[in-house]
């Protein structure tokens, strides 16, 4: 049994294809605790002259509190109701991480987009850099992983 999972969500489909995957292993009780994480990204472009830094993070923070708490929701129409949520601010990939060993996190369950070659090189990979950093098990689940 899993005691916690922790699940990141970037608002995206993709990421939100995990929900599946946890909702499996909730059905046969391996799931006690989730821990919905969003991590509200400062990209550099950010510091551009004219741009209020603060109020652009702020509605981010915003939005993204609103986002997890309606999963958080209907999680718990799917009878997972012990979810709590985090939302930080800065890199994903450390933060992910971090926040999994420091709030006792036995899995990490994260989607990845599933590029190759150059483009992982220009996009990068949250989850790959999760994979080989986290000192926590990790569930990648890849697109066609998607399709329960």
């Amino acid at each position: 049994m899993y005691k916690k999972v922790l699940i990141p969500l970037d608002g995206s489909p993709l990421a939100e294809c995990v929900l599946g995957h946890l909702f499996n292993l909730a059905k046969t009780g391996n799931v006690g605790e989730v821990i919905l994480i969003g991590v509200v990204e400062i990209p550099p472009g950010w510091a551009k002259e004219g741009v209020d830094f603060y109020a652009v993070r702020d509605t981010n923070i915003e939005e993204t509190k609103v986002y997890l708490a309606k999963v958080k929701s209907d999680l718990a129409k799917e009878g997972i109701s012990k979810v709590s949520t985090e939302v930080m601010v800065g890199k994903p990939a450390d933060l992910i991480s971090e926040t999994a060993k420091k709030l006792g996190a036995d899995l990490i369950i994260i989607a990845t987009h599933g590029h190759t070659g150059i483009s992982k090189w220009v996009f990068g990979s949250v989850a790959d850099r999760v994979v080989h950093y986290s000192q926590i098990p990790v569930m990648v689940i890849r697109p066609e992983g998607c399709r329960l």
